[in-house]
């Protein structure tokens, strides 16, 4: 049996509730395992993300990490490539803080990828009628702190599958005009996503590059 962590976030930047952190916590209700889940909902703030973050880390010592959080504008579940050593925060997190131009991990390497399997994970979404695609950049906020932080651990211990996935904003959430996906569909989505990690460890050999 294998140990999983499936963390989302907080509200943040004046949404009233955060798709990720809701759609965790109903992953977590459904849950049936067979492996172990261990599920979080993390603050929209760089240090106390990244405490909580080793917290739990060194309290379950889990064999998968798979980060979620919001992208608002996107149409689709989108898992992430590649975390970048950079915070650069267009907008202050939840503790007030706007980091420029700083590196996530001070000596750490410039970016990590993701060792979950991200197309065979847009594959197995796409497979089951959900709205997925492969994203290339998790931003320089948050998200993409905890998705870096979470592999410069899974680096050092060696043995750790690690990835990031950001979902659209939920029904009735986003502003007029932007897409959105249900609730549920969402909290579908991720548990999938996360079988998948669990269960599959070479990726699919699949086209899931951009032009731009």
């Amino acid at each position: 049996m294998q140990t999983a962590l499936l963390t989302g976030f907080e509200p943040f930047g004046g949404d009233r509730l955060n798709p990720s952190g809701e759609a965790v916590r109903m992953v977590a209700a459904a849950w049936e395992g067979p492996d172990h889940l261990v599920t979080d909902v993390l603050p929209v703030a760089f240090d106390a993300a990244s405490q909580r973050l080793r917290h739990l880390i060194d309290t379950h010592q889990p064999d998968v990490i798979l980060a979620t959080g919001l992208a608002g504008g996107r149409s689709a579940i989108t898992p992430e490539r590649l975390a970048i050593n950079l915070a650069d925060a267009r907008i202050p997190d939840n503790a007030g803080a706007q980091p420029l131009d700083s590196p996530c991990a001070v000596g750490g390497p410039a970016a990590y990828f993701a060792t979950v399997p991200v197309k065979a994970i847009v594959a197995a979404l796409t497979d089951e009628g959900i709205p997925a695609a492969l994203s290339h950049s998790a931003g320089t906020f948050v998200c993409n702190h905890v998705f870096y932080l979470a592999a410069h651990h899974a680096a050092a211990r060696g043995d750790v599958r690690v990835g990031f996935v950001h979902v659209p904003w939920a029904r009735g959430q986003a502003p007029q005009g932007e897409s959105e996906l249900p609730l549920t569909e969402i909290a579908r989505g991720l548990d999938r996503a996360l079988r998948v990690a669990l269960n599959t460890t070479a990726d699919a050999a699949l086209i899931g590059g951009s032009l731009h």
